[in-house]
């Protein structure tokens, strides 16, 4: 996304400072180095130019073919309860316009974007199917499902490194919950963390029982 620069600048500047102190800091965003790098992307130039005056409220930003850019504070939590290092390689996956990417570029060694929208995909990111991963790529010290779904694919948590952490939100019983895990050894579960409205993503269907 590009921005129209004949804009005052300020107009979405302070609207950033809205978010980080209304939004964020409130909802235990408490990481200095998180709430310096979602201080600092401008948010605007990551919707569409028709959505731009709403760039910085708390809701899900309609993107192309059926798609939506997360809240701010969904991503910010995700973000912040993985812990990202200065030394991790990172994998964000639905990264869609590349807001999450960018906000992850800010704190981490490496970041890897994976989309599987070609109409949405930057610049650099590996476009294919989401609950695939980007094994190519890894293996990742975090990775960050930007969005909700149903379940998280072992081909994702194959792709953790030991000790590795993975952030996401997850679908339960029409309920989205925020939720963080970390590898041990073949081990991996989640923990829920926090109730919150997050964006389903495609291709993380949670598969059902055979029925006999």
């Amino acid at each position: 996304m590009t921005a129209d620069r004949s804009e005052p600048a300020d107009r979405f500047e302070a609207a950033r400072r809205a978010m980080v102190s209304n939004q964020l800091r409130t909802t235990a965003v408490d990481d200095p180095r998180v709430i310096a790098a979602m201080a600092r992307v401008p948010r605007e130039d990551f919707v569409p130019p028709a959505r731009r005056d709403v760039a910085y409220t708390d809701i899900a930003i309609p993107l192309v073919g059926g798609r939506a850019l997360n809240t701010p504070m969904a991503t910010a939590r995700l973000i912040n309860e993985a812990g990202i290092g200065s030394n991790d390689r990172v994998l964000i996956v639905g990264s869609a316009t590349g807001y999450a990417v960018a906000i992850a570029r800010l704190l981490a060694k490496s970041v890897v974007g994976l989309e599987c929208d070609a109409a949405l995909a930057t610049a650099g990111d590996v476009v294919g199917p989401l609950e695939a991963g980007a094994a190519d790529h890894g293996p990742f010290d975090v990775i960050i499902i930007d969005g909700a779904v149903e379940d998280v694919p072992q081909a994702l948590i194959d792709q953790l490194a030991p000790g590795g952490r993975l952030a996401t939100a997850l679908v339960e019983n029409g309920v989205t919950r925020l939720a963080v895990g970390r590898r041990g050894g073949a081990g991996f579960a989640l923990t829920a963390f926090a109730d919150a409205d997050a964006v389903i993503l495609p291709g993380f269907v949670r598969p059902h029982a055979f029925v006999f």
